[in-house]
């Protein structure tokens, strides 16, 4: 077992990718920390999965969004289990309009959990990091951070934000031997592709050279390599998981 006896933090664990990293992680041996904001049914299942494999975890409340909830994050886990090694900052949302149709709070409601939220969670946590000197960070952005969508500025903006986020991190914790990477997922079959129109999936298949959405797997197994000492000499570097679609 690749993680046997790290504590990771997952945050937006209760349902799509963060669901799938959360159930990854702790398959390879990690206890997890699996934080949700609204829906604590979904997690409480998540959470009953992991113990049901074997593995250990519990759910934690807040949104990424709020320093208070965040530091209560780092707090509870630490008094649970009395370290931190992993924080996948999964934690997104969309609110897709076209720019001149798009309000303020479609805009700061984004850019709030995206990337604030990213920051904040962090930034509590960096302090016991430090104070080890090790752990990982990844940061899950999206190809449309790096190309851009129509009717997505506020998202696009946050997960390019994630990428200078990221390449800065990497550079102010290295020396302390934490490792800071992300991951840019293309078209995965989860709850933000559910909604996509038959038509429009179609036309997206067509320029995918592997021929098929992803699955959260796909990149779940993506981030819990980042995370084992098989990538101990990768730093800031932003993989993209999308099957060729914007090679």
């Amino acid at each position: 077992m690749k993680l046997a006896g790290k504590i990771a933090i997952v945050t937006g664990a209760g349902r799509g990718i963060g669901r799938g990293v959360a159930l990854a992680l702790a398959a390879e041996g990690a206890s997890v920390v699996v934080n949700y904001s609204r829906s604590a049914e979904a997690a409480e299942a998540v959470v009953n999965q992991i113990t049901n494999m074997g593995g250990t975890a519990f759910a934690v409340q807040g949104d990424v969004a709020s320093a208070d909830d965040m530091n209560a994050l780092a707090k509870i886990t630490l008094e649970k289990y009395g370290k931190i090694d992993i924080l996948v900052n999964n934690a997104g949302i969309t609110r897709d309009k076209l720019m001149l149709r798009m309000t303020e709070e479609d805009w700061d409601a984004v850019l709030d959990t995206n990337l604030k939220g990213t920051f904040l969670a962090v930034k509590a946590v960096c302090p016991f990091l430090l104070k080890q000197r090790s752990g990982v960070i990844v940061n899950v952005g999206s190809v449309i951070g790096k190309v851009g969508g129509a009717g997505q500025v506020n998202y696009a903006a946050s997960k390019s934000g994630l990428v200078g986020l990221t390449k800065s991190l990497a550079k102010e914790l290295g020396g302390r031997n934490i490792r800071v990477n992300a991951v840019a997922p293309g078209f995965i079959e989860s709850d933000m592709t559910d909604g996509l129109k038959e038509e429009h999936k179609e036309a997206i298949l067509k320029q995918i050279p592997l021929g098929r959405l992803g699955v959260v797997e796909d990149v779940a197994n993506v981030v819990v390599f980042l995370c084992s000492d098989a990538a101990a000499y990768i730093q800031g570097e932003v993989i993209s998981i999308d099957g060729g679609l914007f090679m």
